[in-house]
């Protein structure tokens, strides 16, 4: 059976796309090949043949993983309109926290990023660094911006890692109100 000219790029997408989300949920060290390929219908085998390792996987993964993360809190053309207090409030939903494959990778693989490799570490610095500068427009002032990040993160951690929605809903809520009093006590805020 002869493949169309698309089709290589179009299973690359679909597992690219695929891992995003398994990855997410289960954490990269604990999702194998086999998974990965199965979730797409495809063996294990045929993984090599889109990616040299796994490893060459995961830094595609993060690479886009952190444009996702950056565009949940940074304005795009169809939400322009948005302010950062509407952002870190979807952020710092019920919604993201519940559903780790949906949302942003750093609070999804939270401490398995501390020990991945340099050159993805990179990849997510750049990321981290690219999401700062959106906060440090918003907020004129580096060190809250980094502790806004911080905060989100941290948050979105602690509410996925407790039994109780009542607790979920108790640390989301007090984070939103905090990140949301930075945000007005910002110079030029008045």
């Amino acid at each position: 059976m002869r493949y169309s000219k698309s089709h290589k790029e179009d299973t690359r997408r679909k597992l690219l796309d695929s891992s995003r989300a398994l990855v997410k949920k289960g954490g990269f060290d604990s999702t194998g090949v086999e998974a990965l390929m199965s979730a797409i219908g495809l063996t294990p085998g045929a993984f090599y043949s889109h990616f040299p390792s796994k490893q060459a996987l995961l830094q595609e993964v993060i690479r886009e993983e952190m444009q996702y993360s950056l565009s949940m809190l940074k304005p795009q053309p169809l939400d322009a309109g948005l302010t950062m207090s509407q952002r870190t409030k979807a952020y710092l939903s019920i919604p993201h926290a519940q559903h780790p494959e949906a949302g942003c990778v750093l609070p999804a693989l939270g401490s398995e990023l501390a020990r991945i490799p340099a050159e993805v570490k990179s990849i997510i610095e750049d990321g981290l660094k690219e999401m700062h500068a959106v906060w440090n427009e918003e907020l004129e002032d580096q060190d809250a911006a980094w502790a806004v990040i911080a905060q989100c993160v941290g948050a979105v951690i602690l509410a996925r890692s407790v039994k109780s929605e009542a607790t979920r809903r108790e640390i989301l809520r007090a984070n939103r109100k905090r990140v949301d009093a930075l945000l007005q006590s910002k110079p030029g805020s008045d």
